[in-house]
This record gives structure tokens, C-alpha cells and sequence, in this order.
């Protein structure tokens, strides 16, 4: 027994210590490796770990420039800037919504912010951005609302809407002051990464300039800069074609935001929505600015300058002159206002003008009244030149006479048809203003100058082979709708003039056949005298110039040229100058085309009781005209279906001059009145007349 303790106490004595001095040794071991470890990273790798904490990445940013200028054809400003001071946000990527709030609830020391309309989300996100009050509002809310059923926890994003939800159900009570740290909040968070938005641009007093100046190092993002807004120093009746600019909220229109994004456009940048603004957007906004920023690894600008100052927007020299713009619109305006007196303008949609130099397409002029027929109330509407349709009446029947010209049904040596009425089955009888049997034939030159409806029909069934039986029938070619619309077309009726602005529409066909599938032969008919097709005035403009030039129809036009700006804000060098465009050559003859002209003459000059523009002959030099008169129907948009809506008149006029040379043209309706008396758009041309003779020493 003495001896199995022996070997046993000496076996346990020299097991322990060997086992501590093992795992001394592994420690030993494992710690001289750490150490050898982190001397080597930092002798070899000390100086690149230093170099990743300091490193920066590069980035250009984009700044907006002064949008261009547009002026009249005399050198007058018609659209420029106002400059204002402005506070501006530029947003580092990676920057916290805490980082906002702070920055909101320091600058709002200094500035004034006006509260806006706010969102329940709006309030919530200024809320939860506050430090630590989102895992406040966390841990309060009902644990259903941070796990799912299974005891899961929620995605970041459902336990925010949730405590969203919580803060609207608990209440959401911000005073003044909160809700005009919330506006900023919101404006300034929605800003795009790297992307500068204007806090407050309006009304910014020279103390608050001071005092954000003075503490920007504590703003982070935050600059004093110049914001401008659009402004119309000769008045606005040209407005509605000059368009509108977008704001920086709203930015660029959604269905134009993937084609100006690729072409380096930001989404708040303010661009061109209408007309003029749009169509020359490339040309008035200029060329950016462009920054060099440094950003640090906490994301933060370090350091920025400017490698690209930008250029400003190229300014637009309009073919309008302003003085006599304000003239016409004068002219209108005064003439809408004797129709109202007059009380005829019940039904009235208002009255619109353009004038154009025939010889190039250059507009001239253009103006337009609005009228809401339900409350009274006008509004200037130039832009109802290009984009509302009428059915304008015996005014375009200079086109009809020369297209059957040039068909060949009548010549200018043989041109005399029956001045007879035509009598359709089921139909009221057509014919001209004057009783029946007033003339018993005529030529084309004496139906332009009476207006005889009975002739332009007798054109338009030689021209479509009829076969007629007075109250008993009457079949046409089939193809008497394309052959008389084609021969409108080559004046511009009917189809779009071209002009450079966006928003031209083209003028309205009517039905060929009827819901039996018949050829609408009495529709044949009224649409040879101006009674069935609608179109814009300026097709009637670039038809009746089309006469006046000698057969050319010109694309219209309102920017004469293109100019660059200085540094200084001056004009600079010509970019481009608009050349006057042919768009198609009409196939009469000079003598033909005599014909009409006379005949347009006469309807001025003419000493028959019923010649139609006799207020005009007054002028000199002298001019020529053609009046219309087309029978209408009121359609009320509040009740469309209306089987028995009233009747009403449109009135209107074409017209060139001076005669031997024109140099002016011009054409007027006044659609929708309930009398046809006042000869309202002669007298709006007398006066145009009257206005630009006198302007360019003609009289």
C-alpha cells in the first residue's frame, strides 16, 4: 500500500505544473503573433490606412445659369430676369435626416421660413428626424408593431411606417415655428444626393444675408446665392405664346423627364413647358456651370471650385414688334368690347387676330381674347391663333375659285356660272345672303365680291361630275371631299402651317359620309363656301398670304434670330438668323391668280349694293379682302348634350395689302355671336391698317 501512494503523489505533482506551463506558453505565443501583427501593419500599411482615413473622391456638380432673354423685333425687352438673393441647400451624399433637423433648427435662427402646406408624412419625417425620437417613439409603440406573428422582427421600413402611423394616431401638434422647421425640413430633404435646391428665394432681407454668412460653418451645405424669376416688362398680351417656365419643384414635366435627363439635365432643374419657353429650351437655358467637390469618407464636402462658369441662355430676337402688338391687341380688345355692348356675345368664345408679312411668313402680331360665355369674364389668349378651329365661312373662297382654276372647270377668260340656289331633298334650300334671282349669272371676280355661295356649289359640282334634279336628287364623285380639300391644302388650310412654337393644331374635317354609308353631298357643298371644315386663324393667315405673295405658302414664323449673351449680361454675337421657308408653290397661273386677286379688290372696292368689305375702302393704299359668315351652333361643355343648342354666327376676315405690293396680311374671326351685324372684323383691320401704315410710313 506504502507503495502505490508513492507513485501516486509523485505522478500528480508533475502532471499539473506541466499543463500550465503549456497553455503560459500558447498565450505567450498568440499574443507575440498580435504584436508581431500589428507592428508589421503598421511599419508596412501605416502610411495607406492613414491615406484611406484622409481619402477624398472627386465630384463634378452642375450649377443652373441665367435663362436667355427674348425681345421684340426692335431691340425691346419682352421677357427677362428679376434677380433675387437666395439661400440654397446642397445635399452630401450619405447625410442623415438628424443631420437635417440640426442643420433646419440652426438656420432657421437666422432665417425666416414660411410654414407651408404639410403632409401627415411631411410632420412624421420632421418628428422622427429629431435625436433620439425615433427609438422613443419605437419603444413605445405596441410590440405588434415592430414583429411580425411569428415573433419576427419587422424590415427597418415597416417599423417606420408604423411609427408613422403611431404618431398620427397619438396626434401630431406642431406650432408655427415647428411647421416652418418642418417646411425647410421637407425641402431640404428632398433634395437629390449632391444636388443644390433653393430654401428661400423670395423676400430675403440683407440682415438674414448677413447672419447666414456669418455662421456657414456651422450649416454645413448650406450657401448665399441668386435665384430669378421670369418677368414681362412690356406687359403680357403675348404671354400665352411665350409660355411658361416650370419651377424648381416642379422641375422637368414627367413625360419629358427620360429624354432631358440623358441630355444632362438634373430633375428640379427649371426648363421650358409651353410654346416658346419649350420649343427654344435648348437655346434659353444655357450651358451649365460646373464644380469640382472633393468628398471626404464621412461623406461630407471638403473642399469645391469652379472649373466652368457656364453660359448664359442664348436670347430670342422675335419677329413682333411690341408697339404695334399692343396696338392690335388694342384694336381687338376695343372692337369685343363694342360686340358686348352690342349684346351679342352671350355665346361668344372670344375673338382672336394674327397678322403676318406675307412675303417671309414673319409674324407680325397676334392676339387673342378668351371669353367664358357662362360667367362674362375675358382673358388674353394669343395662343388661340394656332390652337383653336372655327368654321371661318365664305372666307376661303379665294381657294375655292382658284382650285377649280386650276381643275379647269372654269378659266380666267370663261369663268361665268348660273347664279341659281340648289334645291336637296329633305334639306333647307342653299344660297347665297342676297334674295334669289339678285343676279342671274356672274363671273368668279363678281362672286368674290357679293360672296355668292350659288356659285362656289355650281364649281363644286362641275368639279365633282354632279348629276342634279332640283328636290329630287343629286350623286357627285366620290372623291369630291379629297379633291376640294386638296386644293385648301396647297394654301394651308387644313393641314398645320409649321410655325416654330409647340401646340399647333390642324384644322377639323368633316364627315364624308353619313351613317348609311352615303356621300354627304350637301356637306360637298357647304364645305365650297366655308361652311363645313374648321381651322385655326393662322391657316387662314398663311392661305390668304399665300394669294398675296404670288402663290408661295411661307412657314410662319416668331423668332427672327438666335443671339448670344456676354458675360455682362449683354447681347452678344449672332447665332443664327431665320431664313424665310417656301413649304410648296400652289400650281395657278399668274392669270389665274389675277382673277382672285381682283375679285378680292372688288370686294372692297366694289360699288354694288351688296359688295361685302366696303369699310375698308377707305384705306391707303389701298387693300384687298374677303369677309365670311358661317352659321353655328353654341356647344356648352357643361351640357353636351344638348340636342337643341343655339344658333349663332362667325364672323370673319381675310385680307392683304397694300395691293400692288402686300407687305401685310392679315386674318380675324369673331366666332360664336348671335348677330352678324357690326362688321366687327372689318373694323379691327381698318384700324391694324391704319396703325401699321402709319408705324411704317406707308400712309
Amino acid at each position: 500500500m506504502d507503495i502505490i501512494k508513492k507513485r501516486t503523489g509523485s505522478q500528480a505533482k508533475s502532471t499539473i505544473p506541466f499543463r500550465l506551463n503549456l497553455l503560459f506558453f500558447i498565450v505567450f505565443a498568440l499574443f507575440a503573433l498580435l504584436v508581431a501583427q500589428l507592428a508589421y501593419l503598421q511599419i508596412v500599411y501605416g502610411g495607406k490606412f492613414a491615406a484611406e482615413v484622409d481619402r477624398t473622391d472627386k465630384t463634378v456638380m452642375t450649377g443652373s445659369v441665367p435663362r436667355g432673354m427674348i425681345y421684340d423685333s426692335k431691340g425691346r425687352l419682352l421677357v427677362g430676369n428679376s434677380t433675387e438673393s437666395a439661400i440654397t441647400y446642397t445635399k452630401s451624399s450619405g447625410v442623415k435626416s438628424s443631420d437635417i433637423y440640426t442643420i433646419v433648427n440652426r438656420l432657421t435662427k437666422y432665417v425666416s421660413i414660411e410654414k407651408e402646406t404639410l403632409s401627415d408624412r411631411d410632420k412624421a419625417d420632421y418628428i422622427l428626424s429629431a435625436p433620439g425620437k425615433e427609438a422613443k417613439v419605437a419603444k413605445q409603440m405596441p410590440k405588434s408593431d415592430r414583429v411580425d406573428s411569428n415573433g419576427d422582427a419587422l424590415t427597418n421600413t415597416q417599423i417606420y411606417n408604423n411609427e408613422i402611423k403611431y404618431l398620427k394616431k397619438m396626434g401630431m401638434h406642431l406650432n408655427d415655428a415647428e411647421l416652418s422647421r418642418a417646411t425647410l425640413f421637407k425641402k431640404m430633404s428632398s433634395a437629390y444626393s449632391l444636388s443644390s435646391v433653393f430654401l428661400k428665394d423670395k423676400n430675403l432681407t440683407s440682415k438674414e444675408i448677413a447672419e447666414v454668412s456669418e455662421h456657414l460653418t456651422e450649416l454645413p451645405g448650406i450657401s448665399v446665392g441668386t435665384n430669378w424669376n421670369r418677368e414681362y416688362p412690356q406687359g403680357k398680351s403675348i404671354a400665352s405664346i411665350i409660355g411658361g417656365v416650370s419651377t424648381e419643384q416642379q422641375g422637368i414635366p414627367d413625360d419629358e423627364l427620360n429624354t432631358m435627363l440623358a441630355y444632362g439635365y438634373s430633375r428640379n432643374d427649371r426648363v421650358g413647358t409651353s410654346y416658346l419657353e419649350k420649343s427654344y429650351e435648348t437655346i434659353l437655358s444655357g450651358t451649365k456651370s460646373e464644380r469640382e467637390v472633393q468628398i471626404g469618407s464621412n461623406n461630407q464636402i471638403k473642399k469645391s471650385k469652379v472649373v466652368y462658369s457656364g453660359q448664359k441662355g442664348g436670347n430670342l430676337n422675335l419677329t413682333i414688334d411690341s408697339k404695334f402688338q399692343k396696338k392690335v391687341q388694342a384694336a381687338l380688345t376695343t372692337e369685343y368690347s363694342s360686340a358686348q355692348a352690342a349684346g351679342i356675345t352671350q355665346y361668344s368664345d372670344g375673338a382672336y387676330v394674327v397678322v403676318e408679312n406675307p412675303k417671309t411668313g414673319a409674324i407680325l402680331a397676334m392676339a387673342g381674347i378668351r371669353n367664358d360665355p357662362t360667367t362674362g369674364t375675358t382673358s388674353e389668349d394669343a395662343l388661340g391663333v394656332i390652337n383653336r378651329t372655327f368654321v371661318m365661312g365664305s372666307a376661303v373662297k379665294g381657294a375655292t375659285v382658284l382650285g377649280a382654276l386650276m381643275d379647269g372647270v372654269i378659266t380666267p377668260a370663261n369663268s361665268v356660272q348660273a347664279d341659281n340656289p340648289i334645291y336637296l331633298p329633305g334639306s333647307a334650300v342653299k344660297k347665297s345672303v342676297y334674295p334669289v334671282g339678285t343676279y342671274s349669272s356672274m363671273n368668279a371676280e363678281k362672286a368674290l365680291e357679293v360672296s355668292s355661295n350659288e356659285y362656289m356649289m355650281a364649281l363644286a359640282m362641275k368639279e365633282a361630275n354632279a348629276k342634279y334634279v332640283p328636290k329630287v336628287s343629286m350623286t357627285m364623285d366620290s372623291d369630291i371631299f379629297s379633291k376640294l380639300r386638296g386644293y385648301f391644302n396647297q394654301f394651308g388650310l387644313g393641314v398645320k402651317t409649321g410655325i416654330d412654337i409647340s401646340g399647333e393644331t390642324a384644322g377639323i374635317e368633316g364627315s364624308v359620309r353619313n351613317s348609311q354609308g352615303q356621300l354627304k353631298t350637301g356637306s360637298a357643298l357647304d364645305l365650297s363656301y366655308g361652311n363645313y371644315d374648321s381651322y385655326t386663324l393662322i391657316e387662314m393667315a398663311q392661305y390668304i398670304s399665300t394669294i398675296a405673295n404670288g402663290g408661295y405658302r411661307m412657314k410662319p414664323y416668331l423668332v427672327q434670330s438666335v443671339q448670344k449673351t456676354k458675360n455682362d449680361g449683354t447681347k452678344g454675337a449672332l447665332e443664327s438668323v431665320t431664313s424665310p421657308t417656301i413649304l410648296n408653290k400652289v400650281g395657278f397661273t399668274q392669270s389665274e391668280l389675277n382673277v382672285v386677286r381682283k375679285g378680292m379688290y372688288n370686294a372692297v372696292h366694289g360699288s354694288d349694293y351688296w359688295t361685302t368689305a366696303t369699310r375698308l375702302k377707305d384705306l391707303s393704299p389701298a387693300v384687298a379682302a374677303k369677309t365670311g359668315t358661317a352659321q353655328s351652333f353654341y356647344y356648352n361643355p357643361k351640357d353636351p348634350n344638348n340636342q337643341d343648342p343655339p344658333e349663332t354666327i362667325t364672323t370673319s376676315l381675310v385680307s392683304f395689302g397694300p395691293y400692288d405690293d402686300p407687305n401685310i396680311a392679315m386674318a380675324i374671326v369673331f366666332p360664336n355671336l348671335t348677330s352678324e351685324s357690326g362688321s366687327y372684323p372689318q373694323l379691327v383691320a381698318k384700324q391694324i391698317y391704319t396703325d401699321y401704315y402709319k408705324m411704317t410710313g406707308q400712309s
